[in-house]
């Protein structure tokens, strides 16, 4: 849009005018006869000099360049300003101007217009000129809507009176000179509160102040504002901004007036008179639909100061159709400047229009008014102008189609942003149920970039058909040859002919314009990730580039869509070539020597037009260039395409290693019949799997009388050479040949081998590489063989076109070669325990008929690995323990003659927990005849490793000897509380019973060694020991399997002070030292069990039972005691009752009770004498706690089980029998809790 007037185009909004904030001054436009007629609005105070002062002007600063923006003003913005900030001066432009001095006296007293008027003899549009971009400027940016003044009022208390009246005094001054100057310019005051001095509220005389200057200046109470001091920038800008909120509402009014005053003027239905009739010239001037267009054309403006799009579009609509209409534009002459003047009004009205369709969302009817437009334009062209068939008409076209982009760009239409992805909008809801074109649709701005760029294209050939007389600058003495170059081309926004395409000089670069116009459009249709189109572009930009001999710019572009070969693979031949000379020449330009050669070698391909002055020669593809020293080049056909294709068939599916497998490799050339041959110095052809490349080299047979074109067939013999390598597992081999590599135009060269198979696996030929040396240049071109290529088949002598074969010809399946080898152990797998170390003894047995050089590798799987240790004779191969695998790999066997074995020793750390392992041995071996081909032989074990025993436990409570600490013993507390600290512990102690079941799990007997109780973990401070153990002798206990054995270990626990509360947690481990019953060694395997965590010490009381025997006297006499502990910290009560009983008779308190103070226990004693021997008793006896009443379970100790009934005491027999009862009959409490009956 840079062709249009300054402010033609702009986004009006209310202009203000902010004095007193610097020391600026305004200068109106430069004219010379207005200079004496203009108005200057001055104040005597000096402008304001403070930080709100700057602060306020950088705010207005960011309104303003707000102000300049083209979108849409929306509810949320609320207001949008242009402001000017200047000093205490400023100068409005006349409002009638004078008439010039060169007018001869009239006889009636002319009536006097604006200087922006045509009715005025000092505008540029008298007498007969519609309106201009002046108008427009004298409303945005001469004359402001509201003039803002800024003061500050003062806090010093002998000066305030003084201040206001000056205050006072400049405002009326103010307001005098706008009354004189005719504008309707509003006047506000913004007064600021002295920073310097303590803050002031209205209440503190502020307020009567202002009304003492409202009422001294006679201003309206919404033009005053006094802004006191504010904290911070932040909060300033904030009250400003409140502050034009308001003055906003003044300013739609201002607008809204003058709006009013030219609809006025347009009912009066009459023309009016210049000031002085037009003498020189035409004696035309406006006719009142001209002043119609005039006033409908402010009322829209005036609107869009209002931001009342659908009042401003309303009467751009009506002002444009008078335009147009058949009594102003179409009564102009077309060799009048005024002809482009109302086509220029034209495109302004349009311009307009299209974006107050676009802030209103009507993107549909945008585009049908863009297209009315241009469909109008070039009706009147042709109608009254000079046609459409000239440069300026399709340059008039490339501007109005970026004038469309430039409008999507400024007013910011959110939903055809880039990320998006939006190719174009849906149609608005008030043209939904139409059927409409997709030309019809707002597509994204690199849509009309491209239509600009193309109508540059149309205006380039038209220019360049202009005839050479035109092109020359005109001769000031002839008159007749311009009047008829004036006529004969549309020179509206475009320069003259000569100018265009000048017969000597530079012109028009049409070549830049087309280039800018396509980078903008590139880069949107890149965002959108338009791919194909994208390619296009950047083909018609290189085209221009190169027009231009911009080389590096040229190659730049073309490298992305070369490198992307969409053309190739959609087979576009004809873009494709373009592609390929463009980039040759571009190539050339900026010396890339493998760009040039890449785009000679597809050029090559027949399926290209030919060039009968082009050389169809690989080696002379860099004559002309500096290429010192000889390049390198390497190229792919992933890159850039090749006229020679290449195949690579097996003629069998599959084979064995070892043995030998026939296989073709075909070339062919695509050129054309006259071209030179291709002498290939090498080629190489690349496998995936187990094949190791195939390497040719070109060997000249002058005797071979080769056909020009046809099929060629050339045995190959392929020698193997073996490249030892110490360091490597592997040999590795290279395989190589000699043949005839030079390729004629139209000619297939078959070359069939024989190809050694060595290692099993899947080939795949993947590449042939084709290597081709000159003096300038070296060249390696790779082709691929891809799985989608045609199948090639398999060729024979005498025939022209090969045998088919089956798909994926290219594929070969390397069977192993079947071994000799065996791999066995020399003893058969037993069942393996955890915590013992493994040992297995492999051989390695060589059936075959010859030695082999053997190496072995061992894997080990599982999900912990333990340590490995692999003994091969004089070789030893270890691993430390690793989360899943280990690897031992080469360890060298040495050689093994035909008929021998050789043992290897594998070593197993100990596990440290059941698990399962995979083990494999991999031996590979070669013989001697045959060194190339490796054999695998494999053995896999899976070895179970079990736990030797299981166990459970069961935690019984035992009656602890020694008394508890009292808190009532000052002597013992004093002695507590001076070791407190050390780790004694000086707490309550208990003691219980930890009884193990354990049991083998093995397959045979094992010898246990030694058994061990371990306190891991002591948590809640207390302390923990092991007081006794279970006895083993030193030739140990012979375990059978699943035979259950009993251990049973002695706890104390104890508090580590009196004051600690909390339960103690104990985490145990029982440990077993074993041996196998026939294991001759001293090696003992520890096996250590987890018994789990267990509570203890808690603050719960607990009764406990205990049983004792007397001998002697009286030898059947049973002694029961009752221990009640009270481990909290509160005084219990408890009562006892024994119920009398028929199996025995008993002496005791059979009710009492038990007062027991925190911190202590008390013991209830009874004798029973027993009816019956050898049997259990059931005393019937009963703990209730009083405060809770509830029962208390009884824990019975050593000789006592309890059941659901209640407590059962074993009664002995005989004097002699031992006082012992079975297993299951010892502390039947099994869960050890204290007290169940506090639930």
């Amino acid at each position: 849009m840079d062709g249009y007037p300054p402010g033609s185009l702009d986004h009006n909004v209310p202009f203000i005018v902010a004095a007193g904030l610097n020391k600026e001054t305004n200068e109106l436009p430069p004219n010379a006869e207005l200079k004496g007629q203009t108005i200057l609005l001055q104040s005597e105070l000096p402008p304001l000099e403070s930080k709100e002062a700057e602060v306020l002007e950088q705010y207005f600063k960011e309104v303003d360049a707000q102000g300049k923006s083209w979108s849409g003003v929306t509810r949320e913005e609320g207001h949008r300003f242009r402001i000017k900030t200047l000093g205490r001066s400023f100068i409005l432009p006349p409002r009638r101007a004078q008439l010039p001095d060169n007018i001869e006296p009239l006889d009636v007293a002319p009536i006097l217009h604006s200087p922006f008027s045509p009715l005025s003899p000092v505008s540029a549009l008298y007498p007969d000129g519609l309106i201009d971009a002046q108008w427009i400027k004298k409303h945005q940016e001469l004359v402001p809507s509201i003039y803002l003044c800024f003061y500050s009022l003062t806090s010093e208390p002998t000066a305030t009176t003084l201040h206001d009246n000056h205050i006072k005094s400049d405002i009326n001054n103010l307001r005098s000179a706008l009354a004189k100057s005719g504008f309707k310019t509003r006047l506000a005051i913004v007064l600021l509160g002295d920073s310097n001095a303590a803050p002031v509220s209205l209440t503190d005389g502020i307020s009567e102040r202002l009304e003492n200057i409202r009422r001294g200046t006679a201003l309206d109470p919404k033009s005053v504002f006094y802004i006191p001091p504010q904290e911070s920038p932040d909060d300033l800008k904030e009250v400003i901004n409140s502050v034009l909120g308001v003055l906003y509402t003044t300013a739609v009014e201002y607008y809204r007036d003058q709006g009013r005053h030219a609809r006025k003027k347009r009912s009066r239905g009459i023309a009016p008179q210049p000031t002085v009739p037009p003498t020189t010239g035409t004696s035309q001037t406006l006719s009142l639909p001209d002043w119609n267009f005039r006033y409908d054309f402010k009322s829209a403006i005036f609107a869009e100061f209002r931001q009342e799009t659908d009042a401003a579009l309303r009467s751009f609509e009506q002002a444009y159709e008078v335009l147009l209409g058949q009594d102003v534009l179409d009564i102009i002459p077309s060799w009048s400047p005024r002809w482009n003047e109302a086509r220029l009004l034209s495109d302004v009205i349009a311009i307009r229009l299209l974006r107050c369709h676009l802030w209103m969302g009507q993107s549909t009817l945008a585009v049908r008014r863009w297209q009315s437009h241009r469909d109008r334009i070039g009706d009147f062209v042709d109608r009254r102008g000079r046609g459409t068939n000239n440069y300026g008409w399709q340059a008039w076209e490339a501007r109005w189609a970026a004038v469309m982009a430039n409008l999507v760009e400024n007013v910011g239409v959110p939903s055809l942003a880039p990320a998006t992805m939006a190719l174009f909008l849906e149609p608005e809801k008030a043209v939904l149920g139409e059927r409409l074109p997709p030309w019809e649709l707002l597509h994204h701005t690199g849509y009309w970039y491209r239509l600009a760029a193309r109508h540059i294209a149309l205006r380039r050939q038209l220019a360049f058909e202009i005839p050479d007389e035109d092109r020359s600058a005109p001769d000031s003495t002839s008159a007749s040859p311009a009047a008829h170059k004036a006529y004969t081309y549309d020179t509206y926004m475009c320069p003259e002919p000569y100018q265009e395409y000048p017969l000597n000089g530079n012109g028009v670069n049409h070549s830049q314009l087309i280039i800018d116009c396509l980078r903008k459009a590139g880069a949107q249709f890149q965002a959108r990730k338009q791919t194909r189109i994208l390619a296009e572009i950047s083909l018609e930009c290189a085209r221009e580039m190169v027009k231009l001999e911009r080389w590096d710019d040229a190659v730049d572009v073309l490298r992305p869509v070369w490198d992307d070969m969409s053309f190739r693979s959609g087979r576009w031949v004809d873009i494709s070539q373009e592609l390929c000379w463009l980039m040759r020449r571009a190539a050339s330009g900026t010396g890339q020597a493998d760009l040039v050669v890449a785009a000679d070698w597809e050029l090559m391909h027949n399926k290209f037009h030919r060039q009968p002055q082009w050389h169809y020669d690989i080696r002379s593809s860099l004559d002309g260039l500096n290429t010192t020293p000889a390049p390198s080049i390497s190229l792919s056909d992933n890159s850039t395409g090749s006229f020679i294709s290449a195949s690579f068939v097996f003629q069998n599916k599959e084979g064995k290693a070892g043995d030998l497998c026939r296989a073709q490799l075909s070339l062919t050339s695509h050129t054309f019949l006259d071209a030179a041959p291709l002498p290939l110095d090498s080629l190489q052809v690349e496998f995936n799997g187990s094949l190791r490349p195939i390497i040719l080299k070109n060997v000249s047979d002058n005797d071979e009388q080769a056909p020009k074109l046809g099929v060629t067939i050339s045995p190959v013999t392929l020698r193997e050479d073996i490249l030892d390598d110490s360091e490597s597992d592997e040999s590795q081999s290279m395989l190589k040949g000699e043949a005839d590599l030079t390729i004629k135009p139209g000619q297939t060269r078959v070359f069939e081998m024989r190809i050694p198979l060595r290692e099993p696996g899947e080939v795949t030929a993947s590449s042939v590489v084709l290597c081709h040396r000159n003096e300038k240049f070296c060249l390696d071109y790779q082709l691929n063989i891809r799985d989608r290529d045609p199948v090639v088949g398999w060729y024979i002598q005498g025939s022209a076109k090969p045998r088919h074969l089956r798909t994926q010809a290219h594929v070969f399946q390397v069977q192993p070669r079947p071994p000799k080898m065996e791999i066995k152990l020399a003893e058969p797998l037993g069942q393996f325990y955890a915590n013992e170390p493994i040992e297995l003894q492999v051989e390695l047995v060589n059936a075959e008929e010859e030695s082999a050089s053997v190496k072995l590798d061992v894997h080990l799987f599982g999900q912990e690995v333990p340590e490995l240790r692999v003994q091969a004779g004089d070789h030893e191969g270890s691993t430390e323990s690793a989360p899943e695998e280990s690897k031992i790999s080469g360890l060298d066997l040495g050689s093994i003659e035909n008929g021998t074995s050789f043992k290897v020793a594998v070593h197993l750390g100990p596990a440290p927990a059941p698990t399962t392992l995979d083990l494999h041995l991999r031996a590979s071996y070669r013989l001697a005849s045959d060194s190339a081909t490796p054999i695998m032989q494999m053995l896999t074990l899976q070895l179970n490793i079990v736990n030797a025993f299981e166990a459970n436990y069961d935690l019984v409570p035992r009656l602890h000897p020694d008394p508890w600490p009292s808190l009532f013993d000052y002597e013992g507390l004093l002695d507590a509380q001076n070791t407190e600290g050390s780790g004694v512990a000086r707490g309550f102690a208990q003691k219980w019973c930890l009884i193990c079941h354990y049991a083998s799990f093995a397959q045979e007997d094992l010898r246990v060694l030694g058994l061990e109780l371990k306190v891991l973990s002591c948590i809640g401070g207390g302390s923990c020991r092991v007081i006794q153990n279970p006895v083993v002798t030193e030739e140990g206990v012979l375990v059978e399997p699943k035979n259950m054995q009993e251990a049973q270990f002695d706890l104390v626990a104890q508090k580590l002070s009196l004051d600690d509360r909390h339960p103690v947690t104990l985490d145990l481990a029982f440990v077993i030292q074993w041996q196998r019953k026939g294991n001759s060694s001293e090696r003992v395997n520890t096996t250590t069990m987890p018994v789990g965590k267990y509570l203890v010490l808690g603050t719960e009381p607990r009764v406990l039972a205990s049983v004792y025997y007397r001998s002697g006297e009286d030898p059947g006499l049973v002694q029961l005691d009752m221990t009640i502990e009270n481990p909290s910290n509160h005084f219990l009560t408890f009562g006892l009752t024994m119920e009398p009983s028929e199996e025995f008779a008993f002496s005791g308190s059979k009710q009492t009770t038990l007062n027991l103070l925190p911190q202590s226990r008390r013991t209830a004693t009874y004798r029973l004498l027993p009816f019956t021997g050898g049997t259990y008793v059931r005393p019937g006896l009963t703990v209730r706690d009083k405060y809770f009443q509830k029962v208390l379970r009884i824990i019975p100790t050593e000789m006592m089980k309890i059941d659901k009934d209640g407590l059962l005491v074993w009664v002995p027999g005989s004097e002699g029998e031992a006082i012992t009862a079975k297993a299951d009959d010892e502390g039947g409490d099994e869960d050890g809790d204290e007290d169940e009956d506090e639930d």
